[in-house]
């Protein structure tokens, strides 16, 4: 099995917010990996890593990263792969973080989610990758289904919260 999504984390310090990442692509069966590089302290395997991506079959890279936050831009700068941006809240509320992912010159983009937003990096992986896929975008079609049930079954539950002042 190779992997379809690569989940890359500047630390393991990072992985209770990239596991968001992991258990989605999990739930969607999508192979994915999972590896801490930092563009500052091993930036040489970096560049091994996102020039070789797309020869070992990766599709879309999730890449989070905190503070100055310049993984998912150094990557990009070196793929043609997809890369998703998740700026991790390590300082600053992850604003900084945030400009660092969002501030990318001229045809070097990435994909920015909100800070600690590995769960939406994941989707929007799946949705890149559903485009040319169609039991894949199945599959994101029932996901979407389930989150507005989820919803219509809340109203549901505060329906049957009573106050005395409540009209609904």
């Amino acid at each position: 099995m190779e992997a379809q999504v690569s989940i890359i984390m500047g630390s393991t310090s990072d992985l209770d917010v990239m596991s968001k990442a992991a258990k989605l692509l999990n739930e969607f069966e999508i192979p994915f990996e999972m590896n801490a590089l930092s563009a500052h302290r091993t930036p040489d395997e970096v560049e091994k890593f996102a020039k070789g991506a797309q020869k070992r079959g990766v599709k879309v890279i999730i890449a989070g990263a905190g503070m100055a936050a310049h993984l998912p831009g150094v990557i990009a700068a070196m793929t043609p792969l997809p890369v998703v941006g998740v700026p991790i809240k390590a300082s600053l509320e992850g604003f900084d973080s945030i400009m660092s992912i969002v501030q990318m010159p001229p045809g070097i983009p990435v994909a920015t989610v909100a800070v600690n937003g590995a769960m939406n990096a994941a989707i929007l992986a799946v949705q890149m990758m559903a485009t040319g896929d169609e039991a894949l975008m199945q599959k994101m079609l029932e996901f979407k289904e389930n989150l507005k049930q989820k919803i219509v079954n809340a109203n549901k539950e505060l329906s049957e919260v009573k106050y005395k002042f409540k009209t609904n």
